[in-house]
């Protein structure tokens, strides 16, 4: 019996995990944009800021670099890296500024941003780091 052509269960439901994940990604860069199209340049440069932001922690162990293995993250800057990856983060803050005394709408604007980074990475297939800082998989 052949089973060229078949798909596992496990690629399929990655497919549709990452599937999901990019729909996501979508909703927060539209909302980001509406964010910044309704309340000006503050908030789209918080936006567009917070949606680079995660990536920038790759900066705390610049210097480890170079004796790193191809796609390592240098492990003193993993900590840094998987907290600004977990979507629990911004979806916290999240939560804390929907119920808190006060608003500031670039504020809201840049959880966007930072949910709509997280988004794209998990659909393009980047998730945490393992303590070593290899991708986990």
């Amino acid at each position: 019996m052949s089973t060229a052509g078949t798909a596992s269960p496990h690629s399929a439901l990655s497919v549709v995990r990452r599937t999901a994940w990019l729909v996501n990604a979508i909703f927060w860069s539209a909302f980001a944009v509406l964010e910044a199209v309704n309340h000006g340049w503050a908030a789209g440069t918080l936006a567009l800021v917070f949606l680079v932001l995660p990536d920038l922690t790759f900066l705390v162990a610049l210097d480890q670099a170079p004796r790193m293995a191809k796609g390592q993250l240098a492990p003193r800057a993993v900590p840094y890296y998987n907290a600004m990856h977990r979507a629990l983060v911004p979806l916290t803050l999240m939560a804390l500024y929907m119920v808190a005394p006060f608003a500031w709408a670039p504020a809201f604007a840049a959880l966007c941003g930072w949910l709509a980074h997280i988004s794209y990475d998990r659909a393009l297939g980047y998730g945490l780091r393992t303590r070593e800082g290899f991708q986990r998989g």
